[in-house]
């Protein structure tokens, strides 16, 4: 874990997800400093911007990243985004979209907050954003990698029964049928960043691919406001992790709440993941008025700077 007391000036904290690889810290450093680089358009366009950069990375969990579904074809991203002036947007099981975040961010200028599937793709293609490409090697290894868990006694998720995916298959492809081999360490993270801009104002953004496994049309917290993110007057919160944990405990409003109430920011990230058995992966990175910092039961990469 790690803390820091800052001044008022601007600030962003960007990660790549709890359970990710420490070794890809360089890719959040890079999703910080273009976030730094677009904070002359305000908090919010610097944390779509960190977001964007990660997804674009192809190591992390969002993205040209994301995972495959059990049918060794299918993509679904979530992705969210909000600031403390009022910008609300969200989008939920999106296929065919590069940047998943561009969109959520596209759907705060609409009179809706969230849109889903087809009809935020449809948007997608209307705004003209850039379109998905094919999975890579990467995630077709991966895909392989979990075929072959699920085939075997470990449990991928906590309190998941492998079993059940099959019983409840809800694929087009017939359950069995989707390759011999396949992919990912049960992927569950999502990456995001949390911005405190030069007036003050917070804002947050959160993107993933999904988890794997799970069943079509899987919808975790990330989307899901006060779950896998916040942001209001007194700062900014993301989380990542396991969402159908995450979600019972409204993570990302219940942590900004304590911060709001005075609670020091250092303590109520260190609060909120210990309201999770340490077999649930669960990380949080927050900024508030004065301070800024992280916390994950897992190893988790991060990256923050400041505006000087």
């Amino acid at each position: 874990m790690m803390q820091h007391a800052t001044d008022y000036a601007p600030v962003i904290v960007v990660h790549g997800g709890a359970g990710a690889n420490e070794l890809d810290k360089d890719g959040c450093l890079a999703a910080a400093r273009a976030g730094l680089d677009a904070l002359g358009d305000g908090g919010l366009a610097a944390a779509v911007a960190a977001v964007a950069a990660l997804e674009d990375d192809g190591r992390f969990n969002a993205g040209s990243g994301a995972v495959l579904c059990l049918d060794g074809k299918t993509v679904e991203m979530d992705a969210a985004v909000m600031d403390s002036l009022g910008a609300l947007g969200a989008v939920a099981c999106v296929r065919h979209v590069k940047n998943p975040v561009w969109l959520a961010h596209a759907v705060s200028r609409t009179p809706h907050w969230l849109l889903a599937g087809e009809g935020a793709d449809s948007l997608a293609r209307t705004l003209g954003l850039p379109p998905s490409g094919p999975p890579g090697e990467r995630a077709l290894r991966r895909h392989a990698k979990l075929l072959e868990r699920l085939r075997g006694k470990i449990p991928e998720l906590p309190g998941i029964d492998n079993g059940a995916f099959e019983r409840f298959w809800n694929y087009e492809t017939p359950a069995g049928a989707a390759g011999s081999g396949g992919a990912n360490d049960g992927a569950c993270d999502t990456v995001g960043a949390v911005v405190r801009d030069a007036s003050g104002a917070f804002a947050v953004a959160s993107s993933t691919g999904g988890s794997a496994p799970s069943l079509l049309g899987r919808v975790g917290d990330t989307p899901i406001i006060g779950g896998g993110f916040y942001a209001g007057p007194a700062g900014a919160v993301a989380a990542t992790g396991l969402g159908e944990h995450i979600v019972r405990h409204l993570l990302a409003h219940t942590v900004y709440r304590w911060i709001e109430g005075g609670v020091p920011l250092a303590q109520a990230l260190e609060r909120g993941v210990g309201l999770f058995e340490p077999r649930v992966p669960i990380g949080l990175i927050a900024v508030g008025k004065t301070e800024s910092g992280w916390r994950s039961n897992r190893d988790m990469p991060v990256a923050e700077l400041r505006h000087d």
